[in-house]
């Protein structure tokens, strides 16, 4: 699906999630946006890196929002922005602020200028939300898996995926290949070693019962589950995370 259509100096209002910015002269700031019905956007906020300016606050990444853009030949031009969910929940603590930038490169990673995306632009927001209200510490890590099922990259966990038998007995699924897409058992293992309480938390995320997994403490399968996540989007997207990396050497 192309975007709507939109000509060059004509203004267009939409709904974006902030996904990164970087500076531009003196004072001004290119912006990348996950909008609801554009897709990504880059665009050029003037003058907010001035103490002065009106909206520069709201133009931080994570920050969702209403914006009035103008459309130009290579960059979009921001006209107005005004908050819907403020960065305020994200940045009372650092696992929410970690969380938080996680899950917004991962969507910067996933999408694609002038694609729209509105079910990765709903996740995100929904996510964003999730983390505002409570840093579960499998809330990257389902946002993660969500958006690879979405992408039609759901990994098989009922079964080994190489043979087919069913999880029990001498058929125990005990591994978890990338590669594979799945599970799988002890006559077939591959790739990595998977607990069953790994298994069960992404039965969990991916099988409708999302909320009862965010409701478990961090433990030792919570990581694992998370951990698996992010080497499964890594692989996908064939690029490491940079926010991940980073705080895994803090």
């Amino acid at each position: 699906m192309s975007s709507p259509a939109v000509a060059n100096g004509e203004l267009y209002r939409d709904r974006a999630v902030i996904l990164r910015t970087y500076k531009l002269r003196e004072s001004d700031r290119i912006v990348v946006l996950l909008t609801q019905r554009f897709g990504k956007v880059r665009a050029v906020a003037k003058g907010v890196r001035r103490t002065n300016s009106k909206f520069g606050s709201r133009l931080e990444p994570m920050s969702h929002v209403e914006v009035l853009l103008r459309k130009g030949r290579d960059l979009d031009l921001v006209s107005q922005a005004e908050s819907v969910d403020g960065l305020t929940p994200m940045l009372s603590s650092l696992d929410r602020a970690a969380q938080g930038m996680a899950v917004v490169e991962a969507a910067d990673q996933l999408s694609l200028e002038g694609e729209p995306d509105e079910r990765l632009y709903t996740m995100l927001v929904g996510v964003l939300r999730t983390i505002g209200e409570s840093p579960s510490p499998l809330n990257v890590a389902a946002f993660f898996w969500k958006v690879l099922a979405m992408s039609g990259l759901s990994p098989v966990l009922d079964g080994c995926v190489r043979c087919g038998e069913a999880d029990g007995g001498e058929t125990a699924l005990v591994a978890f290949d990338l590669n594979e897409g799945g599970a799988l058992c002890r006559r077939c293992r591959s790739g990595t070693s998977i607990s069953p309480a790994a298994l069960d938390i992404m039965r969990d995320i991916l099988g409708g019962r999302l909320r009862q997994a965010l409701a478990l403490e961090e433990s030792a399968a919570t990581s694992e589950v998370t951990a698996l996540a992010t080497r499964a989007l890594e692989h996908h997207i064939e690029r490491r995370l940079r926010t991940v990396s980073v705080f895994e050497r803090h």
